[in-house]
């Protein structure tokens, strides 16, 4: 790999911040593959936060509405995802405000869904395979334990 100019790094990065939004750690690790001196990495930096085009809360709400709706992620999942991109605490939690609305029924939706996926098994085996899924996805353990106290009562 060798070293891109400045202009022309400034240009791609501003169109890698522009079509989606960018934690201020993915926008770092993308500079570092254009081999940029260290005063350059952070004078783009700042052009890109004075200019809007990273703002930690955007990307912390954007990211939480994205991967709840689209991916079917719970709290749990999010909020660690976030922390590995190096969110503020305040962040996250703004961020989770925004699935807050309908988590339950949402949650309760997907469950119910997965669970007539699974094929196959003892009941238990079934109750197994769906409660890791849902424990992989980042939902809570007494969403999780209420919905499966629900189906044993149903089977019951």
């Amino acid at each position: 790999m060798k070293a891109i100019p400045y202009n022309e790094a400034l240009k791609k990065i501003e169109y890698y911040c522009s079509y989606q939004d960018r934690c201020y750690k993915e926008v770092e690790n993308k500079l570092y593959e254009y081999l940029l001196e260290p005063e350059e990495k952070q004078n783009i930096l700042i052009y890109l936060i004075e200019n809007k085009y990273i703002n930690e809360e955007r990307f912390a709400k954007s990211f939480a509405r994205g991967k709840h709706f689209y991916k079917n992620w719970g709290r749990i999942r999010i909020k660690q995802e976030l922390k590995f991109r190096d969110i503020s605490n305040t962040n996250i939690e703004l961020a989770l405000e925004e699935i807050k609305e309908n988590y339950e029924n949402r949650f309760n939706e997907y469950a119910l869904k997965k669970w007539d996926q699974i094929t196959g098994g003892t009941f238990e085996k079934k109750r197994t395979k769906l409660q890791t899924r849902l424990n992989y996805k980042g939902f809570e353990n007494n969403l999780i334990y209420t919905f499966l106290e629900d189906l044993n009562n149903e089977k019951t």
